[in-house]
């Protein structure tokens, strides 16, 4: 996948913590990766040079991805764990089983200890978990330590030993950290009460132990033990960091299939997680097509849901449902949550179907969805564009300038150009700004609408309908100067764009016109001005990596490069340059330096320092 295809789908992409799979031409799965934000942690794949090697070779093989949202970045990397363990992609580092992620077990045994443990043993224990970092577990598993009396020894306790009177208690016994079960100080049922509350911790559940805690920090603080409170008080913030359990990776739940429905128009969507021992490891969300209006949400989901567990062979038990569905196999368990673990899988589903509804609806909006206009068929967008702006024509070919400029030197502009509502990447052009001098940007913008439609009717090529102008009157006006001068005023209608309000200005009109902001012609203009933003700064970044721009302090007679970078990496822009005093370029790059500095952009008189 090339930088150009990937910027074609970059907008699908959301900013949330989700997981990202990478494909081959061939389906397979090549790479799969976490990330806090997705668009710009898959962007950085194709908008960066890569050194190592391993990684431009799966860039050159990526020929679609696939991506799931959840929600939270301790999620993703749950999921992105037990993604690669199913799969194994060979691009990803293989996960040895001593470097899965720890959980907490309570152990089936009588009194049972509490510890940290990277081995999942169906022998009946209880896991909870599972945690991203094992410091993190350790601190919890001290919080509880402090808080909770359970044993720590791996002793025989049960009540055959105890009666034998064989164990003495040990020192965590005398420390207050235990209760002596061992000598039958303590009760089986109170002690089930303590891993109780310890359930209760590790599965967010802290309120009342919080409650607890901040009532002991309150009294040790009103008996001026303000060591003991501070020690409290790390207690509730330690707690209070583990209150989220992930929504994707929980042994207790085992096999199911999770599925959730979402109407737009005449669209189901459908979002499907299969998830094996607890661990979600295929999600999918499909669109079908309502064919009828009377078509039930019931029938489309229990559709989907035999097609989706037929193509991913899915031989779970249990489906959970948003409704009652009619299920095709005899033996399945249809399970409707209202809350738990189940609800939260049921919501992940949800939050997947709606961010691609919406997608879709954006996509419809633009119309990045359709195919190209035929000749002969009206854009409905363009259509709307015409009449909401009383254009003498349809623009299906529209242009649109924007100027900026690097630390207030050098400008630079960019032209993009969309044919039919769609971009035309091969017409879009950059300009190096090459008659002016300084930074100004209505003659930069005068220079290169002149230099553009010279070209074009040098060539004899076609003119566009629509001329956008990014930047308001004074550009607008500048522009217009440039179109008169050729004598083309009249053959295209140019108008210009206020950078903040967005707002449409007619060459000579004082009041400018408000299209309604989610209307698809002001959403086809935001378009165009994004596209015209990034191709700009795109060109910047990459002059600016190839060292292209010459310091314009770096032209005055004895002054070099080292001390003209020293000047920007101090005052940032060679316009605060301007604006300083002799006495104050002095202190930065000493008298005589600072006298050829001055005297260039403020003529050889001296400044009066008074």
């Amino acid at each position: 996948m090339t930088k150009e295809q990937f910027q074609k789908i970059a907008a699908s992409v959301p900013h949330q913590p989700g997981c990202y799979k990478y494909f081959s031409a061939t389906d397979e799965l090549l790479y799969v990766g976490k990330a806090k934000d997705l668009r710009k942690r898959v962007a950085s794949y194709f908008n960066k040079n890569v050194d190592n090697h391993k990684t431009r070779r799966l860039v050159q093989l990526i020929h679609r991805l696939e991506f799931t949202i959840t929600g939270s970045e301790h999620d993703a990397f749950l999921l992105e764990n037990s993604l690669i363990k199913h799969y194994q992609p060979r691009f990803n580092i293989d996960l040895k089983d001593d470097k899965t992620y720890p959980y907490i077990v309570i152990k089936k045994e009588h009194f049972p200890r509490v510890f940290l443990t990277r081995r999942l043993i169906r022998d009946g224990s209880e896991y909870l978990g599972p945690f991203t970092g094992v410091q993190r577990v350790r601190e919890l598993l001290e919080v509880i330590k402090q808080n909770i009396p359970l044993r720590t020894c791996n002793l025989n306790l049960a009540p055959s030993q105890i009666a034998k009177n064989k164990y003495k208690v040990c020192l965590e016994y005398h420390l207050g950290n235990c209760k002596g079960p061992c000598q039958a100080l303590q009760s089986e049922p109170d002690y089930a009460d303590g891993l109780q509350q310890v359930r209760h911790i590790l599965k967010g559940h802290t309120g009342e132990v919080v409650k607890f805690l901040k009532g002991e920090m309150q009294q040790a603080a009103e008996n001026l033990e303000f060591e003991k409170a501070e020690q409290f008080k790390a207690k509730i913030t330690s707690l209070q960091a583990f209150e989220s359990r992930s929504t994707v990776v929980n042994p207790a739940l085992g096999n199911l299939d999770v599925i959730a429905l979402l109407t737009q128009d005449a669209l189901f969507f459908v979002s499907y997680m299969m998830v094996v021992n607890g661990s979600v490891i295929y999600t999918r969300t499909i669109e079908i097509e309502r064919k009828t209006d009377e078509e039930e949400d019931a029938d489309v989901l229990a559709l989907a849901l035999a097609r989706l567990r037929e193509t991913y062979q899915s031989n779970s038990r249990e489906v959970i449902a948003p409704m009652e569905i009619d299920l095709a196999e005899a033996d399945l368990k249809l399970t409707i949550p209202k809350v738990g673990d189940k609800k939260k899988l049921l919501d992940l589903c949800f939050k997947n179907a709606d961010y691609f509804a919406q997608d879709r609806r954006r996509k419809d909006t633009l119309l990045l969805n359709t195919k190209p206009v035929e000749a002969g068929t009206k854009n409905p967008v363009l259509v709307e564009l015409q009449q909401s702006l009383s254009l003498p024509v349809l623009p299906v070919h529209i242009e649109c300038f924007d100027n900026s400029n690097f630390q207030g030197s050098y400008p630079v502009s960019a032209m993009v150009c969309f044919r039919n509502g769609q971009p035309a990447k091969q017409d879009y052009r950059h300009y190096n700004v090459k008659t002016v001098v300084g930074i100004n940007d209505f003659a930069s913008m005068a220079e290169v609408v002149e230099r553009r439609y010279r070209r074009l009717t040098a060539e004899g090529k076609s003119l566009p309908q629509l001329v956008i102008i990014d930047g308001g009157k004074g550009q607008l006006s500048a522009a217009m100067e440039s179109i008169r001068k050729l004598g083309l005023e009249g053959q295209m209608t140019v108008i210009g764009l206020a950078k903040r309000e967005e707002s449409v200005f007619f060459p000579g009109d004082s009041e400018p016109i408000n299209l309604p902001f989610d209307s698809p012609a002001h959403l086809l203009i935001r378009r165009i001005r994004d596209e015209v933003h990034n191709f700009g700064i795109t060109f910047h970044r990459k002059l600016r990596s190839a060292g292209t721009f010459k310091n314009e302090l770096e032209g005055i007679p004895g002054i070099g490069a080292k001390t003209a970078t020293e000047l920007l990496q101090r005052f940032r822009s060679v316009a605060k340059v301007k604006t300083l005093t002799e006495r104050e370029l002095t202190g930065a790059v000493g008298q005589s330096k600072a006298a050829l500095v001055y005297r260039y952009f403020h003529g050889a008189g001296k400044e009066n320092d008074e």
